[in-house]
């Protein structure tokens, strides 16, 4: 799989390169925004299967670059940071990431994750319900086809793991979800690396819906979604 690094310190980069081509990762580096979005555009060759983001980059801020990565692609992004405040992973996931990786990291939980989003493709789009279903919870409506959320008529933006994990819970409304289970639906991996990223997913979900009692979480199983009363 060929993999863009986009990372401006040269050792870091060196070093983390060695360690994914050992794993059989092509890897291209960019030193910058700019590189990194022109090592993107569309050519003859492979395209890349991961795109590995630092967010200190020398020219532009990462959080920029990941937006307009989103608006020509849908290459999964793990946005890789020092900040490791939930807020700024919030923002992360808004922009279209896919993961946040918070340094410093476990080498294998990095590769680890580098594969869960690799996997995703067309199956980690499918949520195992009806294709031509819509979903009424409350004044919350979640069109399956087109993958649309919209509350009391206002459309609300997702990214790709928001709308599966919110499409996933409002199947069965009141069911309990264990969060091994979640994580294994939406993320496609087993890996326990996952769970803060599903925390975060899950506080994303909350502010965007403005209906943060929507998603309970059941302390130590898992979320469950819980419909309105009004």
């Amino acid at each position: 799989m060929r993999l863009l690094l986009v990372e401006d310190d040269n050792h870091v980069a060196a070093a983390l390169s060695a360690v994914l081509a050992r794993h059989g990762f092509q890897v291209v580096h960019a030193r910058s925004g700019e590189e990194a979005l022109q090592a993107l555009l569309p050519a003859a060759q492979e395209p890349f299967g991961v795109v590995l983001l630092d967010l200190g980059l020398p020219d532009q801020d990462g959080y920029e670059v990941c937006g307009k990565i989103r608006k020509r692609s849908a290459i999964p992004v793990i946005m890789v940071t020092a900040r490791a405040d939930v807020r700024s992973r919030i923002h992360g996931l808004n922009l279209g990431a896919d993961d946040y990786v918070v340094k410093p990291y476990d080498t294998g939980e990095l590769l680890a994750r580098i594969h869960a989003v690799a996997r995703r493709g067309t199956t980690g789009e499918d949520t195992g319900a009806n294709p031509s279903a819509a979903l009424l919870i409350g004044p919350v409506r979640i069109e399956l086809p087109t993958r649309k959320v919209g509350v009391d008529g206002q459309e609300i933006q997702l990214t790709r793991k928001e709308f599966d994990l919110l499409a996933l819970l409002a199947q069965r409304p009141g069911v309990v979800f264990r969060r091994e289970q979640i994580i294994s639906e939406v993320w496609r991996t087993s890996w326990e690396g996952t769970g803060r990223t599903l925390e975060v997913h899950v506080a994303s979900l909350r502010s965007k819906l403005r209906l943060p009692a929507l998603i309970e979480t059941v302390r130590g199983v898992g979320y469950r979604l819980v419909p309105p009363s009004r």
